[in-house]
């Protein structure tokens, strides 16, 4: 059974294979949704695929099939299961394709890239600054937009109530400016690196835990620097 979100999705798709020939892109999808990211059309995806509604393609370019629609769409056969035929579009050409050349959506969003990991951050007591790269991981684009990026592992518990738990894995886009509010990657007298929220507060700047245990921390603009931005997180279960 899908859930609501996943049937919308799939039936989002399927409307704009065969209506229009061209498939929809992840912005269009966000938006036919009313999501606030498209990680969260990533996950839907992952979920219909994984319920054999659709299908990736490996080692293709535009590689999205639909497999098969819901039972209930076929109200007229009394519950028994109709023979579908998969809307595919070649993306390149914007037609229907002939097999073998099966190809659809999203190019994009086909393989994962690979960020550096740069060490550990933490969400608690600070602890040394950022260290060189240790390894790599592959992330889905998706979740990552312009710029260069870095993953950190956390530690600690200071970032709790903004859903971020030790051992999780921070996804930062690189930069050293940043709004009020935004999770940073904040750099304190080029000695200790910490993940907290960043506040503006006249000529200071404060540090703030998202757990009570934890005091905001404020300092003069010229004895913090920041990082990096909080775009993504992963995490293992």
């Amino acid at each position: 059974m899908l859930t609501r979100k996943q049937h919308e999705l799939l039936m989002f798709i399927h409307e704009r294979m065969k209506e229009s020939g061209i498939p929809p892109s992840f912005d269009e999808m966000k938006d036919a949704l009313d999501l606030a990211s498209k990680s969260g059309i990533h996950r839907l995806i992952t979920a219909l695929e994984e319920r054999g509604f659709i299908r990736r393609l490996p080692n293709r370019a535009r590689a999205l099939e639909v497999v098969k629609l819901p039972d209930s769409m076929n109200p007229a056969l009394g519950g028994r299961k109709a023979k579908f035929e998969p809307s595919v579009i070649e993306g390149n050409l914007g037609k229907v394709a002939s097999p073998p050349a099966r190809m659809s959506a999203v190019e994009e969003y086909a393989r994962p890239i690979s960020i550096p990991v740069m060490g550990r951050i933490a969400a608690g007591t600070p602890i040394e600054a950022i260290q060189t790269h240790s390894h790599t991981i592959l992330v889905p684009p998706e979740m990552l937009g312009a710029g260069e990026h870095y993953a950190l592992e956390v530690r600690g518990d200071s970032m709790i109530e903004a859903g971020i738990f030790d051992k999780d894995t921070v996804l930062i886009k690189k930069q050293d400016q940043a709004s009020s509010g935004d999770i940073i990657v904040a750099l304190v007298d080029d000695e200790e690196a910490t993940l907290k929220r960043l506040r503006r507060k006249g000529n200071t700047i404060a540090l703030e835990a998202a757990n009570p245990a934890y005091e905001t921390r404020i300092f003069p603009p010229e004895r913090v620097k920041v990082q990096g931005r909080l775009v993504g997180l992963l995490r293992r279960y």
